[in-house]
């Protein structure tokens, strides 16, 4: 019989207790656990080890504020499932964040812990089942983060990958800014809704061409990805 993959689970914490509960835990669900320092390189190390979920303890950093801007920018540069750790005295500091896939407070109990982190993996792969999304000469790979136009591969941002991938799967529906910013840049971002336009802009002039029309601005409403690919 072929061997099965064993999912690597990387956590991040400085609590010795907390990582031989959870490294028992998760050996016994047939999952591989390392553990990880938090230092100014953790982010490239955690990107170049690749490692199939993160679980990042709250109490590794100065604040709840800090773990989550280190999350956010986890994020954003590997794309990695996450789920934190906080205690329950953080509660009333924690927000709802795109930044995270799922939170338990502590103590949590280990079976808990393997109950969401298989939740977390399960959803993950659910929607790369369903790798490929194509519209008319448009095709966006959801498990290479790889977008093209009639066969073309086309450099995109984060952000603009993102952007389309929310107007594409809201076909011709208008979105207002508003939606946009809260789907794209999360709950938590306090930029202006002009930074939408600024990206939708660069996200047209990539994909877009004679021959090639995706989306379209609803004036003093917001914008739509279009039923039909039209120049």
């Amino acid at each position: 019989m072929p061997k099965t993959t064993r999912a690597r689970i990387f956590i991040l914490t400085d609590d010795n207790a907390l990582m031989r509960e959870l490294s028992s835990a998760l050996q016994s669900g047939n999952l591989d656990c390392v553990r990880i320092p938090y230092s100014r390189e953790a982010i490239v190390t955690i990107g170049e080890e690749n490692p199939n979920l993160l679980i990042l303890d709250m109490d590794a950093f100065r604040g709840i504020a800090d773990g989550l801007a280190f999350s956010r920018r986890l994020k954003t540069e590997t794309r990695l499932p996450i789920i934190i750790l906080l205690s329950e005295d953080a509660l009333g500091d924690f927000g709802f964040t795109l930044a995270i896939d799922d939170f338990a407070v502590k103590p949590c109990k280990p079976v808990e812990m393997l109950a969401r982190i298989k939740n977390v993996l399960l959803r993950k792969s659910n929607i790369e089942s369903e790798s490929l999304i194509k519209h008319g000469d448009l095709m966006i790979d959801l498990v290479k983060y790889e977008v093209s136009v009639a066969g073309r591969i086309i450099d995109l941002s984060f952000k603009e990958y993102e952007l389309l991938k929310v107007l594409v799967s809201n076909k011709g529906r208008v979105l207002n800014r508003q939606i946009l910013l809260d789907k794209v840049w999360g709950y938590d971002y306090y930029g202006g809704d002009r930074t939408v336009d600024v990206h939708i802009r660069r996200l047209r002039s990539k994909i877009e061409d004679a021959d090639h029309s995706f989306v379209q601005t609803v004036r003093n409403v917001g914008y739509k990805f279009k039923e039909a690919d039209s120049p």
